[in-house]
C-alpha cells in the first residue's frame, strides 16, 4: 500500500535524525512490535536483557544499556497491544560527549504494518525495516529502441536510473558483396534476432523481480516485432508498446509522458500532473498562489484547499522573542539566523528563541487548518521547476479574493 508524500517526507527526516547518532559502545536499543502483537511480550524479552545487561564489562555502557531498557519498558506500560500498523521503539544514550549522558527515547507508529518483532542493541539504531518503507515498491522498468540502438531505464518514484545502453552491430558486420541476396537478407534477420536476444537478457537482468510492469517504446516497427519475438521472460508484464522519437533518456521520458493512463498511480507520474496543474492555474491567473507570505496567509484564511512544499526548500523559520515588550516576530532565512534583531514594537534587541525548517513549520500549520499538504521531490522536470521559479512554496486555492 502506498504511503502519501507527507509522511514519506516525515519519516525520512526521522529517520535521517536517527540515523546521525551513535553510540560509544554498543548501547544503542531498537526494538520492533508487531501490528496487533501483546506488547507484554516484547516486555519480558526486555525484562530478560535487563538482567544480562549487568554482566556488561563497560560500566558507562552497562549504565546507558541498563537505563535504555527501563526507559523503553516504561514507555511500553502504555500499551496493551502494539497499534494498528504495529510500534518502533529507540532508545539510547545519544550524547556527543562522553562526560555526559543523555538517554532519549524515540516511538513511532509506522506508516506500514510490521510483520515481525525484533530487538536490538548496537553502536546505532537498526533502521533498515522503516527504511524499506519508504522505498517506493511500485518501481517499473522502461525500455525504449529502435534497430540500431537500446536504453534500459529503472523508474522508481519520481527517479529515472538508466541501467543499460546497448547498440546493435547487425548492419556493421554484415557486408553485401559476396553473397546472395537471399543469404545477405537471412544474415541481417539473424543479426537482428540476437539483438532482440541481447535486449531481452538485459530486460531479465535488470527488471526481472524489480518492477511492477515494463513499458517498450521507440519509433517505427521495430519495438512491435520486439514484442512479437518475446525474448525475454515470460514473467515481465508488457503494458504496450509507446510511440516515441528517441531512444535515449529523452525517448524514457517521452514514454513516461505518453503513459499516464498506464500508470495513473505511479508517483512520477502524479507529481508531474499535479505540478503541471499549479503551474496552469499560477499562469492563468486562476485558483493558486506562491511564496512564502501569500500561502501561508491562504493556510491561515483557509483559503488554501492544497498546499504544495518542495523537499528541497533549503529555508528556516527563525522565531524571536522581546524581553522588554513580549512581543513575538519570525524571520525567514535560508542562512545561520541572526541571535538578535531589532523589535518593530518598542525597538528593542528581540532574541532568538528558535528555529525550525520551514518545510515542517509550513506542513504542520497547514494540517493544523486541516488542509492537505503535497511534498513535491526535486528529482522530476517538473518538481526541479516548481523549486527554481515558484520558491518550492505553492497552494491551490478554494476562491479567490478581489
Amino acid at each position: 500500500m502506498a504511503i502519501d508524500s507527507e509522511r514519506v517526507y516525515t519519516l525520512k527526516k526521522t529517520l535521517r535524525k536517527l540515523g546521525e547518532y551513535k553510540g560509544s559502545g554498543t548501547e544503542l536499543i531498537s526494538v520492533y512490535i508487531p501490528a496487533g502483537s501483546p506488547v507484554h511480550e516484547m516486555g519480558n524479552k526486555l525484562r530478560e536483557e535487563l538482567s544480562q545487561a549487568s554482566n556488561i564489562k563497560s560500566k558507562s555502557t552497562r549504565t546507558n544499556v541498563m537505563g535504555a531498557l527501563e526507559r523503553i519498558m516504561g514507555h511500553l506500560k502504555l500499551f496493551k497491544k502494539a497499534p494498528a500498523n504495529g510500534i518502533a521503539v529507540f532508545c539510547g544514550n545519544i550524547s556527543d560527549n562522553p562526560a555526559k549522558t543523555d538517554i532519549e527515547i524515540f516511538s513511532l507508529e509506522p506508516p506500514q504494518q510490521l510483520q515481525v518483532g525484533i530487538y536490538r542493541c548496537d553502536s546505532r539504531f537498526f533502521l533498515e525495516p522503516l527504511q524499506r518503507m519508504v522505498e517506493v515498491t511500485d518501481s517499473y522498468g522502461v525500455v525504449v529502441m529502435d534497430g540500431r540502438e537500446a536504453t534500459l531505464a529503472l523508474i522508481r518514484g519520481t527517479e529515472i536510473h538508466i541501467v543499460k545502453k546497448m547498440n546493435s552491430t547487425a548492419h556493421q558486420k554484415i557486408r553485401k558483396g559476396g553473397q546472395s541476396a537471399r543469404r545477405y537478407q537471412r544474415l541481417i534477420e539473424e543479426s537482428i534476432e540476437k539483438y532482440y536476444v541481447r535486449v531481452g537478457e538485459a530486460m531479465d537482468n535488470h527488471f526481472l523481480g524489480r518492477t511492477k510492469a515494463i513499458l517498450v517504446g521507440g519509433p517505427g516497427p521495430t519495438k512491435d516485432n520486439f514484442l512479437k519475438m518475446s525474448p525475454f521472460n515470460y514473467q515481465h508484464k508488457i503494458l504496450g508498446p509507446v510511440d516515441t522519437g528517441y531512444t535515449d533518456e529523452y525517448g524514457i521520458r517521452e514514454v513516461l509522458a505518453k503513459s499516464e493512463s498506464l500508470l495513473e498511480e505511479q508517483e512520477a507520474i502524479k507529481e508531474k500532473k499535479l505540478v503541471d496543474s499549479f503551474m496552469k492555474e499560477v499562469v492563468s491567473e486562476g485558483l493558486a498562489t506562491y511564496g512564502e507570505k501569500p500561502v501561508r496567509e491562504a493556510i491561515m484564511s483557509k483559503q488554501a484547499e492544497k498546499v504544495l512544499l518542495s523537499e528541497g526548500l533549503p529555508h528556516k523559520k527563525a522565531s524571536y522573542l522581546c524581553p522588554s515588550c513580549a512581543s513575538e516576530d519570525f524571520r525567514v532565512t535560508r542562512d545561520k539566523p541572526e541571535e538578535r534583531i531589532p523589535c518593530p514594537k518598542c525597538n528593542a534587541s528581540m532574541r532568538l528563541k528558535g528555529e525550525e525548517s520551514l518545510v515542517d513549520e509550513l506542513a504542520d500549520l497547514a494540517k493544523g487548518n486541516n488542509i492537505p499538504v503535497e511534498i513535491v521531490s526535486t528529482n522530476t522536470t517538473e518538481g526541479a521547476q516548481f523549486l527554481a521559479g515558484f520558491g518550492g512554496i505553492g497552494a491551490f486555492l478554494r476562491y479567490k479574493t478581489r
